[in-house]
C-alpha cells in the first residue's frame, strides 16, 4: 500500500512540473496569495490550493477516520461548494452556520445519501459552480484575453 501512495505522489509531482505558461500563472498567483497571507484558503472552509494552482476539497466522515475525496476544481468557489454539499449531507442542519455558501445549497444536498452518492453530489455541485464562474469570466467585456473573431481572418 505504501508503494502505491509514493507512486501516486510521484505522478502528481511529474504533472506539476509539466505545466504550461497559462497554468503557471494560476499557480504563481495561488502561491503569491499564500505568501502574502491573503489566501482563498483562509476565506473558505474545507479547501486547499495545490502548488500548480488547482483547488481541492475533502471532508472527514463524522465518527470515523475516513475521508471523502470531493474533487479537484479550477476555482476556490467550486471546491468550497463541494465541501458545503458534503458537509450538509453528512452533518445535517447543524452544519448550516458553518457553510461557505449557506444560501446556495443545491437540492442535491440531502442527508439520506450514501458516502459514494455524497461524493458525486458534491463533485457535481462544485463543477457546476466552476462552470458558472468560468463562463461569467469569459462573457465579461473587460476580459484580458485576446478578442479575435473569425471575421478578422477572412
Amino acid at each position: 500500500m505504501k508503494t502505491h501512495t509514493s507512486c501516486t505522489i510521484h505522478i502528481i509531482k511529474q504533472q506539476s512540473m509539466s505545466t504550461t505558461s497559462d497554468e503557471g500563472s494560476i499557480s504563481s498567483s495561488c502561491t503569491s496569495n499564500l505568501a502574502a497571507g491573503t489566501s482563498q484558503e483562509k476565506k473558505y472552509k474545507g479547501i486547499r490550493c495545490r502548488r500548480w494552482g488547482k483547488w481541492v476539497s475533502e471532508i472527514r466522515v463524522p465518527g470515523s477516520q475516513e475521508r471523502l475525496w470531493l474533487g479537484t476544481f479550477s476555482t476556490p468557489d467550486g471546491a468550497a461548494m463541494a465541501h458545503d454539499v458534503a458537509s450538509y449531507s453528512l452533518r445535517g442542519a447543524t452544519s448550516l452556520t458553518k457553510l461557505n455558501f449557506p444560501s446556495m445549497l443545491p437540492p442535491t444536498a440531502r442527508m439520506d445519501l450514501s458516502p459514494r452518492s455524497i461524493q458525486k453530489a458534491a463533485s457535481d455541485a462544485g463543477m457546476a459552480m466552476d462552470a458558472r464562474i468560468i463562463a461569467s469570466r469569459e462573457s465579461t467585456p473587460n476580459n484580458e484575453g485576446l478578442n479575435v473573431s473569425v471575421d478578422d481572418y477572412i
